[in-house]
């Protein structure tokens, strides 16, 4: 019985995303022809044919935003839909989602939220060479130093503690370089450069940050239904005072996902559903506790109960 929702963020974009639901599903079909009157081109092209562009910040976060609540629509649809959710969390982008399914924000708003979220990012990370980088292996004090020697050259700082042994940290390129050979010194045992536009999580997204506010200021929200675990805080939203400011603070502010999925752990929920697009966060959740449980929902299943790709 699934007791919590998790959503998934940026990077767990791919050609194809949602297709399957789409075409199984008339309630998931629905969800992309509306995605894409909102937004006013074909985001469902840009998913299932799109190339490579659907990596882009601006593509991505709309395209992974759809895909989940397509996801959900589609299980509905099939009466397989979790009806016993007591709390909800997204990563980073996955967070305007599970602020959707806990009746905060409508979906119209939150798909021009996350779709102008993703152009300020976009444009954040062409005005500066920014980037990010995985420290495998690291423990938080490890991260914590390495960041602090980056940031003695620009900007550098922890963005996402994902799982143990698992910390990325953000800022611009010289100062990564530098905190790369620090985690030599460190002893980490790999830090990896990840395929991302720009410094996310960091200072480097101020720019994006204070558009966002511009926009959030003008959008309708609602008390969340549910508990909804904040990215920068790793507490539940409790009023819907508290989205617009956190919303605009996580821009920048480092993503506490091992926190947040520590709370809600400590709370006694312990079966997970990750709905589309992907896989990344039920590998995560295993990391931080092997007990957990996590039902990926990235496609439909079969007559026969396997998942078709």
């Amino acid at each position: 019985m699934t007791d919590a929702i998790i959503f998934p963020g940026q990077g767990a974009q791919f050609e194809g995303m949602g297709q399957a639901w789409a075409e199984r599903s008339a309630a998931a079909a629905a969800v992309f022809r509306q995605a894409d009157e909102v937004l006013g081109f074909s985001l469902s092209e840009a998913c299932w044919s799109g190339g490579e562009s659907i990596h882009r910040t601006d593509l991505a976060q709309p395209a992974i935003f759809t895909s989940s609540v397509a996801c959900l629509a589609g299980l509905k649809e099939a009466g397989l839909a979790p009806d016993s959710v007591q709390a909800v969390a997204g990563l980073s982008l996955g967070e305007y989602t599970a602020l959707w399914y806990a009746g905060a924000l409508s979906f119209e708003d939150g798909l021009r939220l996350v779709r102008l979220r993703g152009e300020a990012m976009q444009e954040a990370s062409e005005a500066s060479e920014s980037g990010m980088m995985s420290l495998v292996g690291a423990s938080l004090e490890q991260a914590e130093e390495i960041a602090k020697r980056g940031s003695a050259i620009g900007v550098c700082a922890v963005a996402n503690r994902n799982a143990p042994g698992q910390i990325v940290i953000s800022g611009e390129i010289s100062a990564l370089n530098v905190a790369e050979e620090a985690s030599k010194e460190l002893g980490v045992r790999r830090a990896i450069r990840l395929k991302v536009a720009g410094g996310f999580h960091s200072e480097c997204m101020r720019p994006a940050a204070n558009q966002l506010a511009s926009a959030l200021a003008d959008v309708e929200l609602s008390e969340p239904k549910l508990p909804v675990v904040s990215n920068v805080t790793a507490l539940p939203i409790t009023s819907a005072g508290e989205i617009r400011g956190l919303l605009e603070r996580q821009v920048c502010s480092p993503v506490l996902w091992e926190e947040s999925i520590n709370w809600m752990l400590a709370q006694g929920h312990t079966s997970f559903l990750e709905p589309a697009p992907g896989k990344v966060l039920s590998g995560i959740l295993r990391k931080i506790n092997r007990d957990a449980i996590c039902e990926s929902a990235d496609s439909p299943k079969t007559d026969e109960g396997a998942q078709t790709a």
